[in-house]
Protein backbone atom coordinates (compact mmCIF):
# COMPACT_ATOMS: atom_id res chain seq x y z
CA UNK A 1 0.00 0.00 0.00
CA UNK A 2 1.46 3.49 -0.82
CA UNK A 3 2.34 5.61 2.27
CA UNK A 4 3.91 8.35 -0.13
CA UNK A 5 1.20 10.74 0.47
CA UNK A 6 1.88 13.96 -1.99
CA UNK A 7 1.19 16.44 0.84
CA UNK A 8 3.55 15.11 3.43
CA UNK A 9 6.38 15.06 0.49
CA UNK A 10 5.46 18.60 0.78
CA UNK A 11 5.62 19.24 4.50
CA UNK A 12 9.45 19.15 5.61
CA UNK A 13 10.18 18.12 9.23
CA UNK A 14 8.92 20.79 12.20
CA UNK A 15 12.01 21.60 13.71
CA UNK A 16 10.76 23.56 16.77
CA UNK A 17 9.28 19.71 17.07
CA UNK A 18 12.80 18.84 17.85
CA UNK A 19 13.29 21.27 20.64
CA UNK A 20 9.66 20.33 21.91
CA UNK A 21 10.42 17.33 22.64
CA UNK A 22 13.65 17.89 24.36
CA UNK A 23 11.62 20.53 26.47
CA UNK A 24 9.03 17.46 27.18
CA UNK A 25 11.79 15.12 27.94
CA UNK A 26 13.52 17.32 29.94
CA UNK A 27 10.11 18.07 32.30
CA UNK A 28 9.62 14.57 32.28
CA UNK A 29 12.79 13.98 34.10
CA UNK A 30 12.19 16.43 36.87
CA UNK A 31 13.49 19.42 35.32
CA UNK A 32 12.32 22.99 36.02
CA UNK A 33 12.04 24.15 32.32
CA UNK A 34 11.41 27.74 32.06
CA UNK A 35 9.22 27.77 28.34
CA UNK A 36 9.51 30.77 26.51
CA UNK A 37 9.33 28.87 23.27
CA UNK A 38 4.64 28.85 22.76
CA UNK A 39 2.85 31.76 22.80
CA UNK A 40 0.60 30.07 24.98
CA UNK A 41 -0.70 33.14 27.90
CA UNK A 42 -0.61 32.32 31.14
CA UNK A 43 -3.13 34.25 31.90
CA UNK A 44 -7.39 33.42 32.20
CA UNK A 45 -10.19 34.95 30.37
CA UNK A 46 -11.93 37.61 32.05
CA UNK A 47 -14.60 35.79 34.64
CA UNK A 48 -17.88 37.30 32.91
CA UNK A 49 -17.10 35.40 29.92
CA UNK A 50 -16.12 32.22 31.81
CA UNK A 51 -19.62 32.51 33.23
CA UNK A 52 -21.35 32.93 29.92
CA UNK A 53 -19.92 29.75 28.52
CA UNK A 54 -21.14 27.98 32.26
CA UNK A 55 -24.42 29.79 31.57
CA UNK A 56 -24.82 29.12 27.59
CA UNK A 57 -23.88 25.37 28.09
CA UNK A 58 -26.05 24.38 31.02
CA UNK A 59 -28.93 24.90 28.49
CA UNK A 60 -30.72 21.58 27.03
CA UNK A 61 -30.52 23.09 23.31
CA UNK A 62 -27.23 24.45 23.67
CA UNK A 63 -25.36 21.43 22.63
CA UNK A 64 -26.46 20.46 18.71
CA UNK A 65 -24.24 21.93 15.93
CA UNK A 66 -23.55 25.01 15.49
CA UNK A 67 -23.11 27.49 12.17
CA UNK A 68 -19.87 27.02 10.66
CA UNK A 69 -19.86 30.44 9.55
CA UNK A 70 -20.67 32.01 13.21
CA UNK A 71 -24.08 32.57 15.12
CA UNK A 72 -25.39 35.78 13.78
CA UNK A 73 -24.80 37.70 17.46
CA UNK A 74 -20.67 36.97 17.17
CA UNK A 75 -20.34 38.02 13.70
CA UNK A 76 -21.94 41.42 14.95
CA UNK A 77 -20.23 41.57 17.37
CA UNK A 78 -17.33 41.41 15.39
CA UNK A 79 -18.37 43.95 13.01
CA UNK A 80 -18.78 46.39 16.01
CA UNK A 81 -15.33 45.70 17.48
CA UNK A 82 -13.97 46.96 13.72
CA UNK A 83 -16.19 50.05 13.93
CA UNK A 84 -15.26 51.24 17.60
CA UNK A 85 -11.40 50.10 17.08
CA UNK A 86 -10.88 51.15 13.07
CA UNK A 87 -13.96 52.86 12.45
CA UNK A 88 -14.57 50.44 9.48
CA UNK A 89 -17.99 49.22 8.33
CA UNK A 90 -18.46 45.61 7.95
CA UNK A 91 -21.47 43.54 6.94
CA UNK A 92 -21.86 40.66 9.13
CA UNK A 93 -23.88 38.93 6.93
CA UNK A 94 -21.96 39.10 3.69
CA UNK A 95 -18.28 40.38 5.25
CA UNK A 96 -17.68 38.98 8.85
CA UNK A 97 -16.68 35.04 9.02
CA UNK A 98 -15.94 33.36 12.30
CA UNK A 99 -12.78 30.74 12.20
CA UNK A 100 -11.70 28.25 14.74
CA UNK A 101 -8.36 30.47 15.38
CA UNK A 102 -6.82 32.83 12.57
CA UNK A 103 -4.80 29.36 12.00
CA UNK A 104 -7.66 27.92 10.77
CA UNK A 105 -8.92 30.65 8.78
CA UNK A 106 -5.76 30.92 6.62
CA UNK A 107 -5.89 27.20 6.46
CA UNK A 108 -9.55 27.49 4.93
CA UNK A 109 -9.12 30.59 2.80
CA UNK A 110 -5.82 28.78 1.22
CA UNK A 111 -8.01 25.86 0.10
CA UNK A 112 -10.97 27.83 -0.92
CA UNK A 113 -8.64 29.83 -3.53
CA UNK A 114 -5.51 28.41 -4.32
CA UNK A 115 -5.11 26.01 -7.56
CA UNK A 116 -1.78 23.59 -7.77
CA UNK A 117 0.81 25.19 -8.95
CA UNK A 118 -0.41 28.95 -7.88
CA UNK A 119 2.70 31.02 -6.39
CA UNK A 120 1.72 32.69 -3.33
CA UNK A 121 3.92 35.53 -1.97
CA UNK A 122 4.85 34.97 1.83
CA UNK A 123 7.22 36.89 4.06
CA UNK A 124 10.55 34.96 5.78
CA UNK A 125 10.95 34.30 8.16
CA UNK A 126 6.87 33.84 9.11
CA UNK A 127 4.67 32.14 11.05
CA UNK A 128 4.16 28.73 9.61
CA UNK A 129 0.59 28.70 8.13
CA UNK A 130 1.41 31.65 6.50
CA UNK A 131 3.60 29.08 3.91
CA UNK A 132 2.37 26.12 4.49
CA UNK A 133 -1.15 26.35 4.40
CA UNK A 134 -0.87 27.30 1.02
CA UNK A 135 1.85 24.48 0.05
CA UNK A 136 -0.73 21.89 1.43
CA UNK A 137 -3.19 23.50 -1.00
CA UNK A 138 -0.57 22.62 -3.85
CA UNK A 139 0.44 25.85 -4.53
CA UNK A 140 4.29 27.53 -4.32
CA UNK A 141 5.64 29.98 -2.21
CA UNK A 142 7.62 32.90 -3.22
CA UNK A 143 9.39 34.63 -0.28
CA UNK A 144 9.46 38.44 0.40
CA UNK A 145 11.25 40.17 3.06
CA UNK A 146 9.35 40.44 6.13
CA UNK A 147 10.72 44.35 7.10
CA UNK A 148 8.42 46.67 5.33
CA UNK A 149 11.22 49.01 3.80
CA UNK A 150 11.79 49.70 0.79
CA UNK A 151 13.45 46.27 -0.08
CA UNK A 152 10.31 44.84 0.53
CA UNK A 153 8.61 47.02 -2.20
CA UNK A 154 11.61 45.88 -4.82
CA UNK A 155 10.93 42.13 -3.80
CA UNK A 156 7.27 42.36 -4.77
CA UNK A 157 8.00 44.15 -7.93
CA UNK A 158 10.56 41.65 -8.77
CA UNK A 159 8.03 38.58 -8.22
CA UNK A 160 5.67 40.23 -10.45
CA UNK A 161 8.17 40.76 -12.79
CA UNK A 162 9.57 37.26 -13.30
CA UNK A 163 7.28 34.53 -12.11
CA UNK A 164 5.56 32.35 -14.12
CA UNK A 165 2.67 31.99 -13.51
CA UNK A 166 2.37 35.58 -11.88
CA UNK A 167 1.79 35.57 -7.97
CA UNK A 168 -2.01 35.94 -7.31
CA UNK A 169 -1.82 35.97 -3.05
CA UNK A 170 0.37 38.01 -0.95
CA UNK A 171 0.25 37.43 2.81
CA UNK A 172 1.05 40.27 5.18
CA UNK A 173 1.52 39.82 9.39
CA UNK A 174 2.11 43.55 11.33
CA UNK A 175 2.95 43.03 14.18
CA UNK A 176 4.53 39.95 12.89
CA UNK A 177 5.01 36.76 14.08
CA UNK A 178 7.94 36.04 14.73
CA UNK A 179 9.57 39.18 14.00
CA UNK A 180 7.40 41.78 16.05
CA UNK A 181 7.78 44.45 13.14
CA UNK A 182 4.81 46.94 12.52
CA UNK A 183 3.63 48.92 9.81
CA UNK A 184 1.77 52.34 9.63
CA UNK A 185 -1.48 52.95 7.86
CA UNK A 186 0.44 54.60 5.00
CA UNK A 187 1.72 51.13 4.25
CA UNK A 188 -1.49 49.67 3.93
CA UNK A 189 -2.23 52.30 1.79
CA UNK A 190 0.30 51.70 -0.73
CA UNK A 191 -0.23 48.00 -0.42
CA UNK A 192 -3.98 48.31 -1.28
CA UNK A 193 -2.72 50.24 -4.65
CA UNK A 194 -0.08 48.03 -5.55
CA UNK A 195 -2.36 45.10 -4.55
CA UNK A 196 -5.26 46.64 -7.04
CA UNK A 197 -2.58 47.71 -9.77
CA UNK A 198 -1.17 44.33 -9.97
CA UNK A 199 -4.15 42.50 -9.19
CA UNK A 200 -3.10 40.15 -6.49
CA UNK A 201 -5.66 38.93 -3.02
CA UNK A 202 -4.01 40.56 -0.10
CA UNK A 203 -4.39 38.51 3.50
CA UNK A 204 -3.72 40.32 6.37
CA UNK A 205 -2.65 38.18 9.75
CA UNK A 206 -3.54 41.11 12.46
CA UNK A 207 -3.53 38.30 15.32
CA UNK A 208 -1.83 41.00 17.68
CA UNK A 209 -3.72 43.70 17.25
CA UNK A 210 -4.33 44.44 20.80
CA UNK A 211 -0.47 43.78 21.35
CA UNK A 212 0.90 47.11 20.94
CA UNK A 213 3.69 49.26 22.96
CA UNK A 214 4.20 52.77 23.62
CA UNK A 215 1.20 54.41 22.63
CA UNK A 216 1.19 53.14 18.86
CA UNK A 217 -2.29 51.59 17.64
CA UNK A 218 -1.65 49.23 15.06
CA UNK A 219 -3.96 49.81 12.25
CA UNK A 220 -5.96 47.80 9.85
CA UNK A 221 -5.67 47.62 6.68
CA UNK A 222 -9.42 47.58 6.09
CA UNK A 223 -8.98 51.30 7.03
CA UNK A 224 -8.15 51.94 3.47
CA UNK A 225 -10.25 52.92 0.66
CA UNK A 226 -10.73 50.25 -1.10
CA UNK A 227 -9.65 47.86 0.84
CA UNK A 228 -12.36 45.50 0.44
CA UNK A 229 -11.70 45.13 -3.02
CA UNK A 230 -8.80 43.50 -2.34
CA UNK A 231 -8.31 41.69 0.91
CA UNK A 232 -9.37 40.25 3.73
CA UNK A 233 -7.87 40.24 7.87
CA UNK A 234 -8.05 38.11 10.22
CA UNK A 235 -7.85 38.93 13.71
CA UNK A 236 -7.62 35.95 17.21
CA UNK A 237 -9.56 36.01 20.48
CA UNK A 238 -6.37 34.35 21.66
CA UNK A 239 -4.23 37.18 22.53
CA UNK A 240 -6.28 39.75 23.13
CA UNK A 241 -8.94 38.10 25.81
CA UNK A 242 -6.46 35.28 26.92
CA UNK A 243 -8.73 32.65 25.05
CA UNK A 244 -5.92 30.63 22.99
CA UNK A 245 -7.66 27.48 23.76
CA UNK A 246 -11.55 28.43 22.95
CA UNK A 247 -10.29 28.77 19.06
CA UNK A 248 -11.83 31.88 18.06
CA UNK A 249 -10.85 33.79 15.32
CA UNK A 250 -12.75 35.89 12.57
CA UNK A 251 -11.88 36.96 8.99
CA UNK A 252 -13.21 40.06 7.39
CA UNK A 253 -13.03 42.01 4.11
CA UNK A 254 -14.16 41.07 0.47
CA UNK A 255 -17.48 39.56 0.08
CA UNK A 256 -16.15 36.95 -2.65
CA UNK A 257 -12.98 36.00 -0.67
CA UNK A 258 -15.81 35.64 2.57
CA UNK A 259 -18.39 33.65 0.73
CA UNK A 260 -15.30 31.12 -0.93
CA UNK A 261 -14.14 30.57 2.05
CA UNK A 262 -17.23 30.15 4.39
CA UNK A 263 -18.45 27.99 1.39
CA UNK A 264 -15.35 25.39 2.04
CA UNK A 265 -15.61 25.39 5.91
CA UNK A 266 -19.26 24.27 5.34
CA UNK A 267 -18.06 21.06 3.77
CA UNK A 268 -15.57 20.63 6.40
CA UNK A 269 -17.11 21.80 10.43
CA UNK A 270 -20.48 22.89 11.65
CA UNK A 271 -17.98 25.96 13.69
CA UNK A 272 -17.40 26.25 17.35
CA UNK A 273 -19.47 24.74 20.16
CA UNK A 274 -22.25 27.24 20.54
CA UNK A 275 -21.63 28.36 24.21
CA UNK A 276 -18.12 29.47 23.23
CA UNK A 277 -19.61 31.26 20.47
CA UNK A 278 -21.92 33.13 22.68
CA UNK A 279 -18.67 33.29 25.47
CA UNK A 280 -17.15 34.99 22.36
CA UNK A 281 -19.81 37.74 22.22
CA UNK A 282 -19.67 38.32 25.71
CA UNK A 283 -15.69 38.85 25.33
CA UNK A 284 -16.42 41.14 22.34
CA UNK A 285 -19.29 43.43 23.87
CA UNK A 286 -18.51 43.73 27.53
CA UNK A 287 -15.95 45.49 29.46
CA UNK A 288 -12.91 45.53 27.47
CA UNK A 289 -10.69 45.92 30.92
CA UNK A 290 -8.71 42.83 29.93
CA UNK A 291 -7.46 44.28 26.74
CA UNK A 292 -5.86 47.34 28.07
CA UNK A 293 -4.16 44.87 31.30
CA UNK A 294 -2.98 42.56 28.79
CA UNK A 295 -1.73 45.13 26.81
CA UNK A 296 0.19 46.56 29.84
CA UNK A 297 0.86 42.80 31.47
CA UNK A 298 3.17 42.13 27.99
CA UNK A 299 4.41 45.52 27.98
CA UNK A 300 5.93 45.24 31.07
CA UNK A 301 7.06 41.66 30.63
CA UNK A 302 8.60 42.78 27.64
CA UNK A 303 10.49 45.85 29.88
CA UNK A 304 12.00 43.55 32.46
CA UNK A 305 13.14 40.50 29.68
CA UNK A 306 14.76 43.29 27.53
CA UNK A 307 16.82 44.78 30.92
CA UNK A 308 17.30 41.41 32.58
CA UNK A 309 19.10 39.08 29.67
CA UNK A 310 20.37 42.35 28.91
CA UNK A 311 22.48 42.25 31.57
CA UNK A 312 23.02 38.54 31.43
CA UNK A 313 25.06 39.32 28.47
CA UNK A 314 22.51 38.57 25.78
CA UNK A 315 20.81 42.05 24.20
CA UNK A 316 17.49 41.87 22.70
CA UNK A 317 16.46 45.01 21.04
CA UNK A 318 12.56 45.78 22.42
CA UNK A 319 9.99 44.54 20.55
CA UNK A 320 7.09 47.16 19.50
CA UNK A 321 4.37 45.22 19.83
CA UNK A 322 3.09 41.75 19.86
CA UNK A 323 3.68 39.38 22.76
CA UNK A 324 7.34 37.98 21.37
CA UNK A 325 10.64 38.96 20.69
CA UNK A 326 12.90 38.02 17.92
CA UNK A 327 16.60 38.06 19.16
CA UNK A 328 19.39 37.72 17.77
CA UNK A 329 21.84 35.09 18.77
CA UNK A 330 24.44 35.73 21.17
CA UNK A 331 27.35 37.39 19.07
CA UNK A 332 29.72 34.80 20.46
CA UNK A 333 27.56 31.87 19.81
CA UNK A 334 26.15 33.19 16.28
CA UNK A 335 27.94 30.27 14.39
CA UNK A 336 26.32 27.59 16.45
CA UNK A 337 22.79 28.08 14.49
CA UNK A 338 19.51 28.78 15.64
CA UNK A 339 18.20 25.16 15.93
CA UNK A 340 21.65 23.90 17.93
CA UNK A 341 21.67 27.19 20.74
CA UNK A 342 18.24 26.67 21.53
CA UNK A 343 18.77 23.00 22.24
CA UNK A 344 21.92 24.07 24.17
CA UNK A 345 20.08 27.03 25.91
CA UNK A 346 17.40 24.27 26.81
CA UNK A 347 19.73 21.65 27.97
CA UNK A 348 22.22 23.81 29.97
CA UNK A 349 20.05 26.90 31.18
CA UNK A 350 16.51 25.15 31.49
CA UNK A 351 15.12 27.68 29.33
CA UNK A 352 13.01 26.93 25.86
CA UNK A 353 13.10 28.94 23.27
CA UNK A 354 11.87 28.93 19.26
CA UNK A 355 14.41 28.80 16.76
CA UNK A 356 14.29 30.83 14.21
CA UNK A 357 15.03 28.77 11.16
CA UNK A 358 11.66 27.26 12.11
CA UNK A 359 10.19 30.21 10.53
CA UNK A 360 12.03 30.02 7.68
CA UNK A 361 15.42 29.89 6.28
CA UNK A 362 15.68 33.53 6.55
CA UNK A 363 15.15 32.98 10.46
CA UNK A 364 18.28 31.71 10.61
CA UNK A 365 20.60 33.27 13.40
CA UNK A 366 17.24 34.43 15.59
CA UNK A 367 15.29 32.69 17.93
CA UNK A 368 11.90 33.74 19.30
CA UNK A 369 11.22 34.48 22.65
CA UNK A 370 7.57 34.22 24.23
CA UNK A 371 6.47 36.46 27.20
CA UNK A 372 4.20 34.52 28.48
CA UNK A 373 6.18 33.71 31.97
CA UNK A 374 5.96 36.10 34.82
CA UNK A 375 8.70 38.54 35.76
CA UNK A 376 9.94 36.46 38.47
CA UNK A 377 10.49 33.69 35.93
CA UNK A 378 11.66 36.23 33.54
CA UNK A 379 14.44 36.98 36.02
CA UNK A 380 14.81 33.34 36.49
CA UNK A 381 15.65 33.08 33.36
CA UNK A 382 17.41 35.62 32.73
CA UNK A 383 19.80 34.33 35.96
CA UNK A 384 20.37 30.65 33.79
CA UNK A 385 21.49 32.25 30.57
CA UNK A 386 24.35 34.25 32.50
CA UNK A 387 25.61 31.49 34.29
CA UNK A 388 25.21 29.66 30.60
CA UNK A 389 26.92 32.07 29.12
CA UNK A 390 29.70 32.28 31.86
CA UNK A 391 30.08 28.68 31.54
CA UNK A 392 31.14 28.95 27.86
CA UNK A 393 33.83 32.27 28.58
CA UNK A 394 31.64 34.54 27.50
CA UNK A 395 30.52 37.22 30.90
CA UNK A 396 27.96 39.45 30.57
CA UNK A 397 27.80 42.95 31.20
CA UNK A 398 28.59 43.82 35.09
CA UNK A 399 25.95 43.94 37.10
CA UNK A 400 23.53 41.62 39.11
CA UNK A 401 20.86 40.24 36.90
CA UNK A 402 17.89 40.44 39.60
Amino acid sequence: MDTDFYRMKRLPPYVIAEVNGLRAAARAAGKDIIDLGMGNPDQPPPQHVIDKLCEVARKPDAHGYSQSKGIPGLRKAQANYYANRFGVELDPATEVVVTMGSKEGLASLANAITAPGDVVLAPNPSYPIHTFGFIIAGATIRSVPTTPDEEYWRALESAMAYTVPRPSVLVVNYPSNPTAEVVDLAFYERLVAWARENKVWVLSDLAYSELYFDGKPTPSIMQVKGAKDVAVEFTSMSKTYSMAGWRMGFAVGNKELIAAMTRVKSYLDYGAFTPIQAAACAALNGPQDIVESNRLLYHKRRDVMVEAFGRAGWHIPPPPASMFAWAPLPPALKDMGSLEFSKQLLLHAEVAVAPGVGYGEEGEGFVRIAMVENEQRLRQAARNVKRYLASLGHNGAPGSEN
